[in-house]
């Protein structure tokens, strides 16, 4: 872990002092749950922050070790700064809805809260088109030599994650994440995902996390190129698989039940 931090540093600095700001930030949202007992849709006030300044961590992190593969330009200067502008917006309101009781995401109660919504969600859309953008640089020429698999799982990650990032546009037109039920209720522990109905945040979370998963898959335990898509493939079928049961309004567990 301590080479992937100093070496990150190197590869860039922004994204990599981003990550450590969002890290922070997640350390005192924690901190921050044993001293409140505010609640938003069943859950501590202060999760929501908490799995939002990690999930922003990771991606820094990740995308700034991606970008380094690539042919340094002023192009890949803007992605940084334009997915680090984006996404502390999007954190500072998170943050500030959790300190006053408040939902963040599809709070329109107030016309203020309304425009921080939509801005919310265009932030979000940003972030996407910006990583759709990193992605093609994938499919460029210029790129550091990289072993075929570790090279066709970084850009299947990339391509996942911008899928399953705008299927966030699936829940902004329902105002809502469940399906069969009510937004609340019994959840997993910390994640909150819905344990009695379809939660469209389970796939959004899969989908997303593709970018880490399958090229470390590729690193350190698939050496040939064919495992690689073969496991690519599985891992977008699953987290489709996943989509389909939460808009049938099916709670995961009852996939668990169905599997075995």
């Amino acid at each position: 872990m301590r080479y992937f931090l100093e070496t990150l540093r190197v590869r860039n600095e922004l994204l990599w002092g981003f990550g450590w700001l969002c890290l922070a930030g997640a350390v005192v949202c924690l901190v921050l749950t044993a001293f409140s007992r505010t609640e938003v849709y069943g859950a501590n006030v202060w999760y929501k922050p908490v799995k939002f300044y990690l999930s922003v961590a990771i991606f820094s992190w990740t995308v700034g070790w991606y970008s380094a593969y690539l042919p340094q330009t002023h192009s890949l200067t803007w992605f940084s700064w334009s997915v680090t502008v984006l996404l502390s917006l999007e954190l500072v309101y998170i943050t500030v809805q959790a300190s006053r009781g408040q939902a963040s995401h599809f709070n329109t109660s107030t016309p203020f809260y309304a425009y921080m919504w939509v801005g919310m969600a265009l932030a979000a859309i940003g972030v996407s088109i910006w990583t759709a953008y990193l992605t093609t640089r994938f499919f460029g020429e210029g790129l550091t030599p990289l072993s075929p698999g570790y090279l066709w799982a970084i850009r299947f990650g990339l391509v996942w994650f911008v899928l399953f990032s705008l299927q966030g546009l699936m829940m902004g037109s329902r105002m809502a994440h469940s399906v069969g039920g009510a937004d609340g209720g019994a959840g997993l522990p910390v994640l909150n995902w819905s344990r009695n109905h379809g939660d469209l945040r389970i796939a959004h979370f899969l989908g997303m996390h593709a970018l880490q998963i399958i090229p470390l898959l590729a690193h350190y335990l698939l050496k040939d190129l064919w495992q690689v898509i073969l496991i690519a493939l599985l891992y977008a079928l699953v987290t489709v698989g996943v989509l389909v049961q939460a808009l049938m309004g099916k709670p995961l567990a009852h996939l668990w039940a169905s599997l075995g």
